[in-house]
């Protein structure tokens, strides 16, 4: 079975999971290490699969920039990386270069940041990518409208999103008729419809009613606000489907996955614990900490006492923040480790405190760790 629902929470929607990616079992509530360009900055993904990963994020986009079809082998053997992959499909690119996208009915037409040169993602095209990389979960092409956009654009945004999943899923078939199909492959769908809720639970309602493997929503934390990120994600509580794995795309914070696994998400990516870490952010048991601070000068301690990190096992506060400060490439690589260590452990804990029947006990302590809008200490 693709995805079995284990435990479920008697007080709020909160659930434990397993899926089974050709043989690589996954706990959910998961978190995915986001590795864009096949790898994750400053992190050998030999230590990823030791923290206990088995499940990272890579994307279509610029992989396809980068390597296209000269990709000499699978994805899994090119980045050395024997565990599960999920390919995003650029649909949040091309909301975060807006510059260099045009939108049609067709697909998207980008103009390459690194070479200027024009490529259109069709919604069979970025398919038969994946499909080529051996992704064991893929992506369709989405349209991903930005928090601000007016209901007109997000109408259209829903018209394109629910007729590229439709197309999405018979380029699989043709694959599939055709013996081309990856065996590992799953194709998720996506819905839009930004923070406006009648609209996003139609998106919802219609992906649902299509057969992919799992269902995904986009489209947030793009610049909503905070109430408007919540309300929307409660709204859709009633909705979710069951049987299916539930992925809240690209929301990487304690309080934001508290708060989505309390109305039934699944499965979560982010950059922030790699992207902080290279601004010398490190994520405790008692709150984000920022090892540039002056005051850890002469801390002998390690970022946390708690943890069992090889940056933390070896190295000292004080240590740390001369990295940082002398600019030497290890301090960012060191946090990264922590950071990453951090919130598998953080998971882990989450999945017992489910299977325990205690989530919201658990959530209450961590969220006065993790108030949302917190300052690092």
């Amino acid at each position: 079975m693709f995805f079995s629902s284990l435990s479920q929470s008697t007080d709020s929607q909160a659930r434990s999971g397993l899926l089974n990616l050709s043989g690589v079992e996954i706990p959910t509530p998961v978190f995915m290490p986001v590795g864009t360009q096949a790898t994750i900055k400053g992190v050998f993904l030999k230590d990823v699969a030791g923290m206990g990963y088995r499940l990272i994020l890579s994307n279509t986009y610029h992989l396809f920039l980068r390597q296209g079809y000269d990709l000499a082998m699978p994805l899994h053997t090119f980045m050395n990386w024997p565990h599960a992959v999920l390919t995003d499909s650029g649909g949040y690119q091309a909301f975060s270069l807006a510059g260099r996208v045009k939108l049609s009915e067709q697909g998207v037409q980008f103009q390459s940041h690194i070479d200027g040169k024009k490529h259109l993602f069709t919604p069979e095209s970025v398919v038969d990518y994946q499909n080529f990389l051996g992704s064991d979960i893929a992506m369709p092409l989405d349209d991903c409208p930005p928090a601000q956009a007016d209901l007109a654009r997000l109408r259209a945004a829903l018209q394109r999103t629910r007729n590229w999943a439709r197309q999405s899923l018979e380029r699989k078939d043709r694959l599939k008729s055709d013996g081309q199909l990856s065996p590992r492959l799953h194709l998720f769908g996506i819905h839009q419809g930004g923070c406006n809720i009648p609209l996003r639970l139609q998106s919802m309602q219609e992906i649902q009613e299509l057969p992919f493997a799992g269902i995904a929503a986009g489209g947030l934390s793009v610049g909503e606000s905070r109430d408007e990120f919540r309300a929307t994600l409660e709204s859709m509580a009633p909705e979710l489907d069951p049987s299916r794995p539930r992925y809240l795309m690209g929301v990487g914070t304690i309080p934001d996955f508290l708060l989505a696994v309390s109305v039934g998400f699944d499965m979560f990516d982010c950059v922030l614990p790699t992207r902080n870490a290279r601004n010398g952010q490190a994520l405790t048991m008692n709150g984000p900490l920022n090892i540039r601070n002056a005051r850890f000068s002469r801390d002998g301690e390690p970022l946390d006492p708690a943890c069992g990190c090889h940056a933390c096992q070896g190295y000292s506060r004080a240590y740390l923040r001369h990295l940082f400060v002398a600019r030497e490439m290890l301090g960012p690589m060191l946090i990264s480790i922590h950071n990453l260590f951090f919130y598998f452990h953080f998971m882990r804990l989450l999945r017992e405190s489910i299977e325990a029947d205690r989530f919201s006990a658990f959530r209450a302590e961590w969220l006065l760790r993790y108030q949302a809008g917190r300052a690092p200490v």
